[in-house]
């Protein structure tokens, strides 16, 4: 098969379109024919300084396509479904291998784009949101990078759940767009303080639950947005920055920051079963999935590059 791969960390550059051996079908999972690829954050950060667990390495947690080959374990999937599947890496390729406990049905009529954007940002965004942020009716929500999949998903999820919604992004015409998915209020970090504007905007309590895929810099400003007992979620280091940061103002209101990583969990009932359900919910028109450019497989460079422009708006895709 052909797959975008790489034999050291770096630039997108590093990437070669290459000819490597087909995927190994586990007992107690599937392989699958790729029909696309959702390129996440953190596929583009694992190519910049990630691990290397084999040689040439293929990138990459999401990809959708049709089962094509089925462990002597696996009861519950046959070959000919359709399905969007989560792994550790091996989505920039033709084929992938993946246990069925990270593989879910398509609904009939949903497209495979659409498909393949769903478990992670969507089972990250919930995560975020609702167990360990504790979200409840009446809370203000600030999510950073409002324009990415987490913050598309987590302004929709959080909107549904009676929430306020503040969202930040680096244009007033991308802020203007993030309405239409529930935002009620936006702030342009690159020309407004963030910090003084979430506090403008709550009359100075601050944010009851944030959600960060950004860090760095970024990390300091939502621990200084937050309120009395106000939860931050961090998800992410999009913004590769290494920062000392200053929790010393959070212990006089209560507040708490946690680390959150969906594939710690990707395998419980509880995972499984919220990615099930936001995917029925998203075949039902309930909430959506906003989708950018999408690349040919050969093109994963490019595709990374305009990732990291930050010119997106929705998850980017890559159809081999």
């Amino acid at each position: 098969m052909k797959a975008a791969v790489y034999y050291e960390n770096g630039p997108p550059g590093v990437f070669r379109y290459e000819d490597v051996a087909d995927p190994v079908c586990p007992d107690e999972g599937i392989v699958i024919q790729v029909e696309a690829v959702s390129i996440e954050g953190g596929d583009t950060l694992n190519r910049a300084r990630g691990e290397l667990t084999s040689i040439p390495h293929i990138v990459g947690y999401q990809a959708a396509g049709t089962i094509i080959e089925v462990g002597s374990k696996v009861t519950t999937l046959k070959p000919g479904q359709r399905v969007t599947t989560v792994n550790f890496s091996g989505s920039h390729a033709e084929q992938r291998a993946v246990f069925a406990r990270t593989a879910w049905p398509v609904p009939d009529g949903m497209d495979i784009k659409t498909a393949a954007a769903i478990p992670v940002p969507f089972g990250t965004a919930h995560d975020c949101l609702f167990e360990f942020g504790r979200l409840k009716a009446g809370e203000t929500v600030l999510v950073q990078a409002g324009a990415g999949a987490v913050g598309l998903a987590s302004i929709q999820l959080a909107k549904r759940a009676g929430a306020t919604v503040i969202a930040t992004a680096s244009s007033d015409e991308k802020l203007e767009r993030l309405r239409a998915y529930g935002m009620d209020h936006g702030i342009n970090y690159r020309s407004q303080d963030l910090v003084a504007e979430v506090k403008r905007l709550t009359d100075n309590r601050g944010a009851d639950v944030i959600v960060d895929p950004v860090g760095g810099s970024t990390l300091q400003k939502s621990i200084l947005s937050l309120a009395y007992r106000g939860r931050v979620s961090t998800v992410g280091d999009a913004g590769r920055e290494e920062v000392r940061l200053d929790t010393s103002t959070m212990r006089a209101g209560n507040q708490s920051l946690t680390g959150v990583f969906l594939g710690a969990e990707i395998f419980t009932d509880r995972v499984y079963n919220n990615i099930a359900k936001m995917i029925e919910d998203i075949a039902k028109g309930e909430l959506k999935v906003v989708l950018d450019k999408s690349f040919p497989l050969k093109d994963a460079a490019a595709a990374h590059e305009y990732i990291e422009s930050r010119k997106a708006f929705g998850r980017v895709t890559l159809i081999p």
